[in-house]
């Protein structure tokens, strides 16, 4: 079979282990910073030991800026396709478009039915999934005033009004196996989701053709249907090393148009070896197969042999990212910490870098919360400037935009101090950790760059103070000049130590990333 020609992509699959919630949500931001594009969660309602899927789905593109949420695959027997659309289209509003819809048409019908859903023939599941994604489309329809109708023999509506609509083009992702499935799969949706071990790479070919032949009858590319697998390290196709198993996956790509691995694990040694080994070394396969060169990845831990020639920059590993650099202006009268005290640390003089694309993960990250900063920055400014005609908005009856703009600005900020304690976090537990055991002399920089993360959560809670004090404030008048003045000066002190700290953190981890990796 073709390859379909679509970019790669990588993500996580998640167990919803209501024994360890706070675990999952590390997990999922641990994804973020190795750079997967999507996590996801299993969705069995009828489950006691899971976690609900939607409500923590929820909570993870709370803790995230980046990744696509998706459940894989929601259990269209106990969510109502009218219900599930809005539930859909909410996450993708609050999540800044990063919300997807994995499906199925339903399993574990004992299970189903105990929970008090219904008992469905493989028939009649395939049926209700066909009517659910029309109910579901309809509703994200655009267009003032529309209404929806479907008149299916398992799902009906009549007259519901379309709405709201999410923020990009969801795609709809089915779980499907079986021909019908595979053909419904082919005329209607936006990726093929099934798992390796309910599918062999053997058997591929054939299961992608029923979807290429039922796509072309209904008028659409094969190419349409993203070609997607939830994967497993344990299984026997994909079981060794970390280059048997980027060969492996490349294969899948380039012979079968699979673009999408989805790696199964709660692991996070396993997802930072796959994130650090295997998936840089799948691009450059795949890169190299659509280019039609020859590349062979490297393996993680050669056996001794004869010594070769290095190249300064070889062709499949980047250059390292410049750490960015910080002019010195200071926006406060003094810092928390003096700068001029801290450790730095010059590294071995002739290093190799076996992940030389981690490094700019860590900068990607930095810049998006340089990013965010701004835009508070300019949340504020808005607020200052605005200040006398607000206030005299608060004055008037049922007026609430003044409430509105200071819940905005509240909520906007502390999402980003989650933001920024949550990645500080994930380096304390697993990142300094790790290179703390793979280059000891580092030490000293990684003890200053943690007493730096405490004085920042200390200014993050100087700004959420500032917040409760602008909101409890007059709404003008000398009190509220002085709560806007105590925010400006919070946020002032949170720019200079965050821009200080990220700018010294990349001079001094971006050559030991490119080492030894997230860890």
């Amino acid at each position: 079979m073709p390859d379909y020609g679509h970019q790669l992509e990588f993500g996580v699959f998640l167990t919803p282990d209501a024994s360890s919630g706070p675990r999952v949500l590390e997990l999922a931001q641990l994804a973020e910073v190795l750079g997967y594009d999507l996590v996801t969660v299993q969705d069995h309602p009828y489950q006691a030991r899971h976690l609900d899927a939607w409500t923590l789905l929820s909570a993870i593109a709370a803790r995230t800026t980046a990744v696509r949420v998706a459940p894989n695959v929601a259990n269209l027997p106990l969510r109502p396709p009218a219900v599930l659309a809005q539930a859909v289209a909410t996450l993708d509003i609050l999540s800044d478009g990063r919300a997807e819809l994995g499906l199925g048409a339903g399993a574990f019908w004992d299970a189903v039915a105990a929970v008090g859903g219904p008992r469905r023939t493989p028939g009649e599941a395939v049926q209700g999934l066909e009517e659910a994604i029309a109910i579901i489309r309809g509703a994200w329809g655009l267009g003032a005033n529309r209404t929806v109708d479907v008149a299916g023999s398992i799902y009906q509506v009549k007259g519901m009004h379309a709405g709201p609509v999410p923020l990009h083009d969801v795609q709809i992702w089915l779980g499907a196996l079986k021909p019908r499935m595979l053909r419904l799969t082919g005329r209607l949706a936006d990726g093929w989701l099934p798992s390796l071990g309910y599918v062999t790479a053997d058997r591929l070919g054939e299961l992608n053709a029923v979807i290429d032949e039922a796509a072309e009858r209904a008028g659409r590319p094969a190419a349409a249907v993203r070609r997607m697998l939830n994967v497993f390290s344990g299984h026997e196709y994909l079981r060794g090393s970390s280059t048997h198993m980027a060969k492996r996956l490349a294969a899948l790509t380039l012979e079968h148009g699979t673009s999408t691995f989805i790696l199964g694990s709660d692991d996070p040694d396993e997802l930072a070896r796959f994130a650090e080994e295997v998936m840089p070394a799948v691009r450059d396969l795949v890169d190299a197969g659509r280019s039609h060169t020859v590349v062979e990845p490297v393996e993680t831990t050669p056996e001794p042999s004869v010594v070769e020639p290095v190249e300064t920059t070889p062709p499949h590993r980047p250059p390292l990212p410049a750490p960015t650099p910080d002019n010195g202006a200071r926006l406060s009268a003094s810092m928390p910490w003096d700068e001029a005290s801290r450790p730095t640390y010059a590294g071995p003089q002739s290093a190799s870098y076996p992940n030389a694309a981690v490094p700019q993960h860590l900068v990607d990250i930095h810049d998006h919360l340089r990013s965010e900063l701004a835009t508070v920055r300019d949340l504020v400014d808005q607020v200052r400037h605005g200040s006398v005609s607000i206030g005299a908005a608060r004055s008037v009856i049922n007026t609430m935009t003044m409430r509105q703009n200071n819940w905005t600005l509240g909520a906007y900020c502390e999402s980003y101090c989650r933001i920024v304690t949550g990645h500080h976090t994930l380096e304390d537990r697993s990142v300094f950790t790790h290179l703390r055991r793979s280059e000891p002399d580092l030490a000293m920089v990684l003890d200053r760059l943690q007493e730096e993360h405490v004085v920042i959560h200390d200014v993050l809670e100087q700004v959420d103070d500032a917040l409760v004090g602008l909101v409890g404030a007059p709404s003008q008048g000398a009190e509220a000049i002085s709560a806007l003045d105590e925010l400006q000066r919070a946020l002032d002190l949170l720019t200079d130590t965050l821009l200080s700290h990220l700018a010294y953190e990349e001079r001094q981890l971006i050559e030991p990333l490119a080492r030894h990796g997230f860890g």
